[in-house]
């Protein structure tokens, strides 16, 4: 049988970030040990019943057997309006500014394939989401990284960064509620994004992905609520941890009419469109009550304070995430992030992401999704404990 060689597009992909440590956790598995993996970011709540009950209808019905618009339907467009005037306040034509997406990682790797040219330059945040950079490579455009630090509330600070690749860069990517920090953006920090985005003619995209999930009270802000900010942006949306609906690949992206008419045009030539009952789902989800939605950020912010309590309360002086469903927790000193995410897989059980695989500024850090029960992350702080790495102060 040939062995045909893979494209030189193909080898200019980044490595998956969370192959290898799936492949660790099997192994340990593998020997037997219950491991308590909360290193990945996978929702472990079922999807809404009525979400499910209006797929399980829309699926009988011939027409949605058939192909569907290739840009979507029109009513699920209808919906993605009708919940950021809800939810945001803000108003958005649903001919011209919102399109359909597979998923939100769908619309962010294809971004940078609509609007920008090979050796264009991408903003990019450093720690961030991993697939950011496959959008990148499949472009074949320049990264240059923008610092998250926690001195900076884990917000780029635009100042620092060096003025002439700010000039050259055609797009930046942002993500608040952040993965993996667990940070929020204010409205001041939007504002001095919209500003010099404006002054340097450049793209935001901005990945709000966990848009729904604030803490003490706090509902996340989305970018689009900003003075001018679908002047030079984009929001996307992802139903995935709003509704548990990760497995269903359903999203869209709202804001700026030319960036919307780029995606739908690449769309176009990539798919068909979605299976029409996930759409109907989709908007089912988006419209009707929001119930679901309030009793998940409950159970998060519920599994936050037992985590971060728990943590404290063995000596681990950790900072509790402002919003989404992760933390990031400082590594003992001694330890890298990738030497401290093997101690506690092979000495305790349990799987955390090691910050360095999100960028060079998250090393230091371990990634902790908060995506199993109360009693699981319980005992994984009993776990930590036995390993007598911190001293509880009195």
């Amino acid at each position: 049988m040939f062995q045909f060689e893979q494209s030189e597009l193909l080898k200019t992909l980044p490595k998956q970030f969370f192959a290898s440590l799936v492949a660790k956790v099997n192994s340990i598995q593998a020997q037997g040990h219950d491991v308590i993996n909360l290193g990945q970011g996978n929702p472990d709540q079922p999807t809404p019943e009525h979400i499910v009950k209006s797929l399980q209808i829309a699926a009988e019905k011939p027409l949605n057997h058939k192909y569907s618009p290739f840009r979507g339907h029109q009513y699920l467009k209808e919906a993605a309006c009708a919940y950021y005037e809800r939810e945001h306040g803000v108003v958005l034509d649903p001919n011209t500014e919102v399109a359909i997406l597979f998923g939100g990682k769908a619309g962010l790797v294809e971004l940078p394939q609509c609007l920008l040219n090979p050796g264009d330059t991408v903003l990019v945040p450093d720690p961030g989401y991993p697939d950011y950079l496959s959008g990148v490579a499949l472009a074949k455009v320049k990264t240059a990284f923008m610092p998250l630090l926690e001195e900076n509330y884990f917000l780029p600070d635009y100042a620092s960064l060096d003025r002439e690749i700010v000039q050259q860069a055609k797009m930046m990517f942002l993500n608040y509620p952040n993965n993996p920090t667990g940070a929020s953006a204010t409205a001041e920090f939007f504002e001095q994004t919209v500003a010099i985005a404006k002054e340097h003619s450049m793209c935001v995209v901005h990945d709000f992905a966990y848009g729904a999930i604030g803490f003490d009270g706090e509902k996340p802000r989305s970018f689009l609520q900003t003075e001018g900010a679908k002047d030079i942006g984009i929001e996307v949306y992802t139903l995935s941890k709003t509704y548990n609906m990760a497995g269903w690949r359903v999203g869209f992206a709202v804001g700026n009419k030319s960036v919307i008419q780029a995606l739908e045009l690449l769309q176009d030539h990539l798919y068909v469109s979605l299976f029409p009952a996930v759409q109907e789902a989709a908007a089912t989800a988006l419209l009707e009550s929001q119930d679901c939605v309030r009793e998940l950020v409950a159970t998060y912010e519920g599994r936050r304070r037992v985590f971060i309590d728990g943590l404290r309360s063995i000596g681990w002086n950790v900072t509790a995430p402002k919003a989404s469903f992760f933390a990031w927790l400082k590594v003992p000193e001694g330890f890298t992030s990738e030497s401290f995410a093997d101690y506690l897989l092979n000495e305790a059980h349990v799987a955390v992401a090691p910050g360095n695989g999100f960028g060079q500024f998250g090393e230091g850090y371990v990634r902790v999704g908060l995506l199993t029960s109360e009693e699981r992350l319980q005992e994984a702080v009993k776990r930590i404990k036995a390993l007598k790495l911190f001293t509880i102060k009195q």
